[in-house]
């Protein structure tokens, strides 16, 4: 390890480039003040996590394994919080990518090989760490929601779950 790989190579400070604060962008080391000025980190917890087969690996599109139902495993004391939610088809995810790797601002996307930037993509490694995806809910056992559609990989933790506006009320418009 060189004496200076802890720098960023934008600013070349190491104030701010301890454990943590320091992200891997186009291969190169950027700290956080460069990232995001001088915002502050949100501490955000966990609600539950996913159970699945799926496993990141480092194919093209990121996920392998077997399965469209996943289980959304919520704490026991998420309970209180789930009043009617059976009563709804379309869920939307709210989630952690916790096994996102080094970013890349400018890449080839998977689904069709045009070449576009993070927020043109659905690709895990991103700098916010925030996963979103819509999905079927297929039934609820007790605090565990049984899901179709959710591209998180096992052990992902879940930070959130809302009504799938667009999904339930463009059927009804219709």
């Amino acid at each position: 390890m060189s004496k200076h790989s802890n720098l960023c190579t934008e600013c070349g400070n190491s104030r701010d480039c301890v454990s943590g604060h320091l992200f891997t962008v186009d291969g190169k080391n950027i700290c956080r003040r460069c990232l995001f000025g001088n915002a502050r980190p949100i501490e955000i917890y966990p609600i539950g996590f996913v159970n699945n087969n799926l496993q990141r690996d480092n194919s093209k599109f990121a996920v392998r394994g077997e399965g469209k139902i996943s289980k959304v495993e919520l704490f026991d004391s998420q309970e209180r919080f789930m009043y009617r939610l059976e009563d709804e088809k379309f869920l939307t995810i709210v989630y952690h990518l916790h096994k996102s790797r080094s970013v890349k601002s400018i890449f080839k996307r998977g689904l069709d090989n045009k070449k576009v930037g993070i927020f043109a993509s659905r690709t895990p490694d991103r700098l916010s760490g925030i996963g979103i995806q819509d999905v079927k809910l297929i039934k609820i056992e007790r605090t565990t929601l049984h899901v179709e559609g959710l591209d998180a990989i096992n052990g992902t933790p879940v930070l959130d779950i809302k009504l799938c506006w667009h999904k339930k009320y463009d059927k009804e418009s219709s």
